[in-house]
């Protein structure tokens, strides 16, 4: 681990360890482990309380699992002005990086449609999965990466603004219910994209209010890049943290936090999660130096789209029917629900092998 130690020591290590938690708990959920620990069996347990925050709320309201694709599209906002900066000092100028951001929104348009198109072995027009709607949040933030916080902050809100408009105001029969399943504006956007309605309810219209988080993410990286203090730096992400909590959660009377429509105050208390995570993180990692752990995860972090695309088209499954007869062998007497359990942990963990193989080589897939 010393190799990899050295390996990190320039870099913002509280962006890749957020990163690489972010990127190990969405491979988990293929490791089928969330899955089997909110078992009937094991209702009443803690277990049981706390699988279900790895799931997401049929509706109305906010678990923790509803925070994965806001942190991962924070995460990518934070790191577009490191990077860029990067590309910079090697000479790229600003036509440069557009084309190289335009190309890496098509690429992550066609992959996460690509992913849907898989499964029925057809043409599929769905754009609800995080690699698609990161193609829109990614082009759209970087549009205003060079304006003023100001700007940035008022185009990110002017996105929420529109889209609480089109949910209220929706004049068509049949979806203008705003907050209704299947009622909705976004509801009807999906029928106009992909000819019918999710079966889960999640829109293709969100990535346009959670470009919101993706342009949160950019100002935090430019803020963390920044030349301010420490502790200035942490009194900005806290007091902007608590503020999207206190919009979130305050207007949620009015607006109910909907992760599947990305409602107005979802974007806002979800938003404020994250900012507050990316701080907690930093204050602990860089501020304070607690690096405990921390290159477990961050290992993960560095090859997120490999893992995520290997695990997504059948990697997990794969690995799980190949140690699927060792584990029964070894563990079946534990009954058939904790030999799963064992099972898909031992899935996960050979998941982040992987990836800490691909790391020692020095292979990073990027695009």
């Amino acid at each position: 681990m010393a190799q990899l130690q050295e390996q990190t020591n320039n870099r913002l290590l509280s962006l890749d360890f957020f990163r690489g938690l972010t990127m190990f708990l969405l491979i988990a959920e293929f490791s089928h482990l969330f899955r089997y620990i909110v078992s009937p069996e094991l209702e009443g347990t803690f277990l049981f309380s706390l699988g279900q925050q790895f799931h997401h709320v049929n509706w109305e309201g906010l678990h923790f699992w509803d925070l994965i694709q806001p942190f991962f599209m924070f995460i990518v906002g934070v790191a577009m002005p490191l990077s860029f900066a990067n590309r910079m000092k090697k000479g790229a100028n600003y036509n440069q990086l557009f084309r190289h951001a335009l190309k890496r929104a098509l690429l992550l348009l066609l992959l996460g449609w690509g992913l849907y198109c898989i499964g029925p072995g057809k043409i599929t027009f769905r754009f609800q999965n995080v690699l698609a709607q990161l193609s829109v949040t990614y082009i759209l933030a970087f549009l205003v990466i060079r304006k003023s916080p100001t700007v940035q902050i008022g185009f990110s809100v002017l996105l929420i603004l529109v889209t609480e408009a089109l949910y209220r105001f929706f004049p068509l029969e049949g979806f203008n219910h705003a907050f209704v399943a299947g009622e909705n504006f976004g509801a009807w956007s999906n029928i106009l994209i992909s000819g019918q309605e999710d079966g889960g309810h999640w829109a293709n219209f969100n990535a346009i209010p959670t470009t919101a988080h993706t342009i949160w993410g950019v100002l935090a990286g430019q803020l963390l890049m920044s030349n301010r203090t420490n502790k200035k730096k942490m009194q900005i992400l806290l007091i902007a943290g608590v503020i999207g909590l206190i919009i979130g959660y305050g207007f949620s009377y009015f607006t109910p936090i909907i992760k599947r429509i990305s409602t107005s105050t979802f974007v806002f208390a979800s938003g404020g999660w994250t900012i507050l995570a990316l701080a907690l993180s930093y204050w602990l990692i860089d501020i304070k130096k607690y690096r405990k752990g921390v290159l477990f995860f961050t290992i993960v972090g560095m090859n997120p789209l490999f893992i995520y695309l290997y695990a997504h088209v059948g990697g997990a499954n794969l690995i799980k029917d190949v140690v699927l007869p060792f584990s029964n062998a070894l563990f079946g007497w534990t009954g058939e629900l904790y030999a799963n359990i064992i099972l898909s942990m031992i899935v996960l963990y050979l998941l982040w092998y992987v990836c800490y193989w691909l790391y020692k080589k020095k292979i990073f897939i990027r695009i």
